[in-house]
């Protein structure tokens, strides 16, 4: 630690701080447009000036270190005024620079209400202008369907570049000309091609990069604002929902640096489109083949009536990707009314409960990547599957302190990786210490193993995972203090389901078994879109848009979307998180564990609660880590010996990523019309790279 004096006040800091850090911790407020402290120092607004004593002129405080500063002549601390006058007049002129050029678009310009550059304009600009000449003017350019550009507002502090490069790893931004001419462009002007470039749009200072979907759409002011956690992925990225009346106009990041820092992804950021577009707003049953319009009345005596006539063990339920825990408690409660114990989600076969919690989490944490020094990923595609956790992993492999190694598809990932093999027998290779990465791995200090969810989607996916769970122990990533075998999930309700037993056990169906023709005589839905469910059997979907599931549906009952209703989720490192409700379903649709309470009593099977608060403590009692919100309740390595003991015969067929399209991959996200178009720009830009 070093000493300092900050405006007089005498602290303690690290060496390696700049002064822009010490001023702050010393509670100091320094202003700055081109400075962020994710990413590299550029030093180029010059907004950020302080008076050290002993410097003939003012310094940039973003670029100066702490460790750089001087004592006195007599051994004096070193000392920094951010109040002074110097500063203050260094500032002012740093401001009227940027204002010679910059035009007055404050009336028309979405960033308005959370502009740096206007809130700092307030603290050192002035009321007139010594300029007379013509302001510069900068064709706007193109950026995609998500950027919108308005390029003679931008004051050149690169946090764009920067950001494009070093977090997303795809350098498509960049300075051309000099002086004067200097502008910011992707190159050819082609479409950005990153799965988090909306965050672009928080980082600019001022209005030159917004976002184009919400653009004129409202002012900061006229919003109100509810935390809540993202479901498009299982990484429960930290969100907030900005809604005006019963309509949510936009989602932004909010700061959690155990999960998503302060980033988010595009998907997670622009459906905001899909949640008001194709939505189920009143109940629909099926007469003569076709779907008609019905009550609630009419839609419960149909699913009574039919399931008057069934045998309760002939019964399943399959949950889809965002479905909430009480959900899925109240759902499974149901079907235990019947005798039924046919439960399971969309893709989780492969897991089996009973080898514990370490064998289905993602053991190592999302933090914990950045501890890492070697990656194994098995079967997946970080960067379609989970784009915030993928910007985790670049960042630690640009320490150059990680090693990856990939078994799986040759995918565009941000970071240099060694391709060991396509199949499980590369796998096999590696336990057996006959793959040179196998030594990495042997050799690392915190080695993790990542298998992806293509791998559980498998058929030989439990023989894989349980090879996978040896492989991590034999080679050291299972020890005291570290648990290295890691699941990437790519579904926010999976974590969730197994925690809570729905998932197949002793004496009950899986998925696939479910799905047999004739398995079963009738199947509940819960949100589940990416199944297909045999002739003969009587469906009953619970979900929120007109996607396939609804398509094949009898009985329709229109639930919440997560903004919809308050949830409780799990994300892929076993965090217990919480949905807020931002606004309400629309017209008749109801929260999915309200229906399934009042179908309950229909069918004389009346569940044991009345309200949500009644629903949870039934399944804290169950369950009782998740009442622990944002807490990861640790999985016991013990477990993973159990799953490594199962073995198996394994399929020769290439691991693949479940994930064929980032931006299309749930209901919500498929009913949006900006996700379409992102699609579509995707689809067009591989085609041109495999040209």
């Amino acid at each position: 630690m070093t000493k300092i004096l900050i405006d007089g006040k005498e602290i303690d800091v690290p060496a390696e701080y700049t002064l822009l850090q010490a001023c702050e911790a010393a509670g100091a407020e320094i202003p700055r447009f081109c400075y962020h402290e994710r990413l590299s120092i550029a030093g180029n607004c010059r907004m950020c000036l302080v008076e050290v004593a002993g410097s003939p002129k003012p310094v940039a405080s973003c670029a100066w270190g702490v460790r750089d500063c001087r004592p006195g002549p007599n051994g004096e601390l070193p000392s920094v005024k951010t109040k002074s006058p110097m500063v203050k007049k260094a500032r002012e002129g740093v401001m009227e620079f940027l204002l010679i050029n910059h035009p007055l678009d404050c009336p028309i310009c979405d960033q308005g209400g959370e502009c740096d550059l206007q809130d700092q304009a307030m603290g050192y600009g002035v009321d007139t202008s010594r300029f007379a000449e013509n302001k510069r003017a900068v064709e706007d350019k193109y950026m995609g369907v998500l950027i919108k550009t308005v390029m003679t507002r931008c004051i050149q502090c690169t946090r764009c570049v920067r950001f494009s490069t070093e977090v997303c790893g795809v350098p498509e931004m960049g300075l051309i000309g000099r002086g004067e001419d200097v502008e910011i462009t992707t190159y050819l002007e082609s479409a950005l091609t990153s799965e988090l470039q909306g965050n672009l749009v928080d980082i600019c200072p001022v209005g030159a990069l917004t976002s184009k979907p919400y653009a004129f759409a409202a002012r900061p002011w006229e919003l109100g604002k509810t935390q809540s956690i993202d479901v498009m992925d299982a990484v429960g990225s930290a969100i907030r929902v900005d809604t005006r009346g019963r309509e949510v106009m936009r989602i932004l990041p909010r700061v959690n640096e155990a999960v998503n820092e302060e980033w988010i992804s595009d998907k997670t950021r622009h459906i905001v489109d899909g949640l008001r577009t194709q939505r189920l707003d009143r109940p629909y049953v099926r007469e003569n083949g076709k779907l008609r319009a019905a009550s609630w009345n009419e839609a419960f005596a149909a699913i009574a009536a039919k399931l008057g006539r069934v045998d309760g063990k002939r019964i399943g339920a399959i949950a889809g990707d965002l479905a909430a825990v009480e959900d899925m408690f109240a759902l499974k409660q149901l079907l235990a009314q019947f005798g039924a114990a046919n439960v399971a989600t969309q893709h989780g076969d492969a897991f089996d409960i009973a080898a514990g919690r370490a064998s289905y989490i993602f053991n190592p944490t999302i933090a914990g990547i950045e501890q890492a020094d070697a990656l194994l990923i098995v079967g997946a595609n970080p960067r379609r599957e989970a784009a915030i956790l993928n910007a985790r992993i670049r960042k630690r492999w640009r320490t150059g302190q990680l090693k990856v190694g990939v078994i799986g598809e040759k995918a565009e990932l941000t970071y240099d990786y060694e391709h060991l093999g396509a199949g499980p027998d590369t796998l096999s290779e590696l336990a057996g210490g006959k793959h040179s990465f196998a030594e990495t791995l042997k050799n690392a200090k915190n080695p993790i193993v990542l298998v992806g969810a293509g791998v559980v989607a498998r058929k030989d996916g439990a023989a894989v995972l349980a090879l996978a769970a040896k492989l991590a122990g034999d080679l050291g990533a299972v020890k005291d203090g570290w648990n290295g075998f890691a699941v990437l999930h790519n579904s926010a309700s999976q974590v969730g389901a197994l925690d809570i037993g729905f998932a197949p056990g002793e004496g009950s169906l899986t998925a696939a078994q479910m799905l047999a023709p004739g398995a079963l005589d009738a199947v509940f839905l819960l949100g589940a879109d990416e199944v297909n469910v045999p002739d003969g059997a009587f469906v009953v979907y619970i979900g929120t848009h007109g996607d396939r599931g609804a398509h094949r549906a009898d009985v329709i009952l229109p639930g919440a979307a997560y903004t919809e209703k308050t949830g409780i989720y799990v994300n892929l490192e076993g965090r217990v998180q919480m949905a807020n409700r931002a606004s309400f379903p629309p017209g008749e649709a109801r929260e999915d564990w309200a229906i399934i309470r009042a179908l309950s009593e229909v069918l004389g099977k009346k569940l044991p609660y009345d309200s949500l608060v009644q629903l949870r403590q039934a399944m804290f009692r169950v369950v009782p880590h998740l009442m622990r919100i944002d807490q990861i309740e640790a999985g016991d390595a013990a477990g993973l010996k159990t799953l490594a003991s199962r073995g198996g015969a394994l399929d020769k067929s290439a691991l693949k990523s479940p994930v064929a399209d980032f931006y299309l991959t749930n209901p919500i996200a498929r009913a949006s019309a900006v996700m379409a178009e992102c699609s579509r720009l995707a689809a067009g830009q591989m085609l041109n790279a495999a040209e």
